[in-house]
């Protein structure tokens, strides 16, 4: 157990080493407590508009049920705040949204969305109320179920009145549902379908009361066989694998989302200084697209995968040109359980970002031989629907 975002949360379970741990979410499914994740509803007549104010996000073009990455942005410099999962809950009159932010940002989130409220309300506009998902102080659970056992284990514990289809269930989307337990059937649950992995799965949203009662019942269902809990070692291999950002390595602050690799969080519809809402940091981040060779202001530095000879590049560790002049600095790394590789992620010269590109990584006082390669490192299993054949 380690302290992390305000809580001790588990590194590894004592049945699994962190390494078996990550395959058996390859090749089964594992359960991870994301309960200090902190969850926010966010509603009112303002909802859209505030949040396409904070965001880059096309909130107004998400569908009921419809999530999407996006990230908390600072005004002018469109440094990056926060990483968030907005999904749209309803289409009525509440204008309801769902927010899942990170725990280790928890207090300078609050501030920046209260700051960012009371902004918007002097400006007279729409009404927006900010509310934790909670229960007498208590915070709703959140756990994610992933892998490719994921769906199957889920359906086996549906309650018979529960109607969901997972067959047309994609991800990115998210559905309410009920679960049979042993003394009934459970509270309205929230669950999205996606995860951290970049296995199929799902996250599920569930009432503080019932938290454990879901865990225990999801685990004994599907059995030791297929499904164990797995903590922050796998969940970091895994993430690392499938190309995602860990907020305070690789995201920061300072880095815009352009810088971050992330342009295609901001819709073609949100891309112009003279297109509706802006959002914080268009005036920065817009020009940044274009890169300068083609007349934009473009950016000097870009998040790029690695892969890394001899030994792991951990975080901190600095990258060079292949004739030893610092380029940039290594924000995440480790092995990689799947690949059998040394990966890693960090922050290159734009010049240096193309897939193939050799670059030196400094490791313990040594330099070692890198590759930049394409992200995800690992290919992605989400459930998608399957193209046309037009």
């Amino acid at each position: 157990m380690v302290p992390f975002g305000g809580y001790s949360m588990p590194v590894q379970y004592s049945d699994l080493g962190v390494g078996e741990s990550h395959h058996w979410t390859r090749e089964k499914a594992s359960l991870f407590d994301v309960g200090h994740m902190v969850q926010y509803h966010i509603e009112g007549p303002g909802a859209e508009a505030f949040l396409e104010t904070i965001t880059p996000a096309g909130v107004k073009d998400l569908q009921p049920g419809q999530s999407t990455l996006s990230a908390l942005l600072h005004p002018k410099t469109g440094g990056i705040v926060d990483d968030c999962i907005i999904t749209r809950m309803d289409d009525g009159p509440k204008h309801l949204f769902y927010v899942v932010l990170n725990a280790g940002c928890r207090d300078k989130d609050l501030a920046f969305l209260t700051s960012s409220l009371e902004s918007w309300h002097d400006g007279a506009n729409p009404e927006v109320q900010l509310r934790n998902l909670q229960v007498d102080s208590v915070p709703y659970g959140l756990i994610a179920l992933q892998g490719p056992l994921s769906a199957e284990i889920l359906q086996s514990v549906l309650a018979e009145t529960c109607k969901v289809n997972l067959k047309t269930w994609y991800f990115g989307q998210s559905k309410t549902l009920t679960l049979s337990l042993p003394t009934g059937e459970s509270l309205p649950i929230v669950a999205a379908r996606g995860g951290y992995t970049g296995e199929d799965g799902f996250e599920l949203s569930i009432h503080p009361s019932q938290t454990v009662a879901v865990t225990e019942r999801l685990l004994s269902t599907a059995g030791k066989d297929r499904l164990r809990l797995a903590g922050l070692g796998a969940r970091d291999s895994l993430r690392l694998e499938a190309g995602m950002c860990l907020y305070g390595h690789d995201l920061d602050d300072t880095t815009t989302p352009v810088e971050a690799g992330l342009a295609w969080i901001i819709p073609k519809s949100r891309r112009s200084l003279d297109s509706g809402t802006q959002f914080n940091g268009a005036e920065t981040v817009i020009p940044q697209l274009t890169p300068a060779s083609k007349g934009g202001a473009g950016v000097s530095r870009k998040r790029v995968g690695l892969i890394v000879e001899g030994a792991p590049a951990r975080e901190g560790a600095e990258i060079l040109s292949a004739n030893g002049t610092p380029v940039g600095i290594v924000t995440s790394g480790c092995p990689s359980p799947t690949m059998k590789q040394h990966i890693a992620m960090g922050y290159v010269k734009t010049s240096l970002q193309k897939p193939g590109t050799e670059v030196k990584v400094k490791v313990r006082g040594k330099e070692r031989k890198g590759t930049v390669v394409k992200m995800p490192f690992v290919p992605s299993k989400y459930a998608k629907a399957a193209l046309s054949p037009g």
